[in-house]
């Protein structure tokens, strides 16, 4: 898998708006404590953006912005040999991962938060979607022969281009070592407010206040009595 099959196969932005979230705000219940969390969304990253990211632990993440251009991803997979620091003493992108991202999306290929201390974008793989498009757009790459999975876009997108809560289930359960409710994730995935019972489903000894504000910081739906404060009987 490429880029170019993920640029195929990822939902439009709206679903996959609501994916991130959804992805998030599973994790933030399942792993309430936030350390090692692969999933996170910001939906006051600035004024007009929001940032959809993942961070994997072991130097592979990505990250999404919303806005009202449209969508900007890009990822990063450090054993892919289209690394910048994998290929030449100059540690530039490969040639045509960033190279045709249009002027709507540009500052993001350097935007701090995606480069590292001496300004290099450190990605492997990008893709973006105007917000009146009909699909995703990527780079003319040429990719180097004898790689099933050269720009990592397999290991990275994962849970991106299979959209639906088994998917989230497998993962959590093999990363976490718990089990973990189908149906929670049913209805978190179903962007349905979170409620007392779903938080127990999930994780029965997540502090529900705190599951509250991650709610709140992902821009998630919460019950009116959630809002009210939690039930402490």
């Amino acid at each position: 898998m490429t880029v170019h099959d993920v640029a195929r196969t990822l939902p439009g932005i709206p679903a996959l708006h609501d994916l991130c979230r959804s992805l998030s705000m599973a994790e933030a219940i399942v792993n309430p404590g936030g350390e090692g969390r692969h999933h996170i969304f910001n939906r006051s990253w600035s004024q007009t953006e929001e940032l959809a990211s993942m961070r994997n632990g072991s130097g592979d993440e990505f990250d999404i912005v919303f806005s009202a251009a449209g969508a900007y991803v890009r990822g990063f997979a450090h054993e892919s040999p289209l690394s910048p620091y994998h290929q030449r003493d100059d540690y530039e992108p490969w040639p045509g991962v960033v190279d045709a991202v249009p002027a709507a999306f540009q500052r993001y290929v350097h935007e701090p938060l995606f480069t590292d201390e001496d300004g290099t974008p450190v990605v492997t793989v990008c893709l973006w979607r105007h917000a009146v498009a009909d699909r995703w757009e990527t780079g003319d790459i040429d990719f180097p022969e004898g790689h099933p999975d050269p720009d990592g876009t397999t290991g990275l997108f994962g849970l991106l281009t299979r959209p639906e809560p088994e998917a989230f289930k497998t993962f959590a359960e093999d990363y976490y070592e718990t089990a973990v409710s189908l149906e929670a994730l049913r209805h978190i995935y179903d962007l349905r407010p979170l409620d007392q019972a779903v938080i127990a489903m999930l994780s029965p000894l997540a502090p529900v206040t705190d599951v509250v504000q991650d709610a709140l910081a992902i821009g998630y739906p919460i019950s009116p009595a959630l809002r009210t404060g939690p039930r402490t009987d």
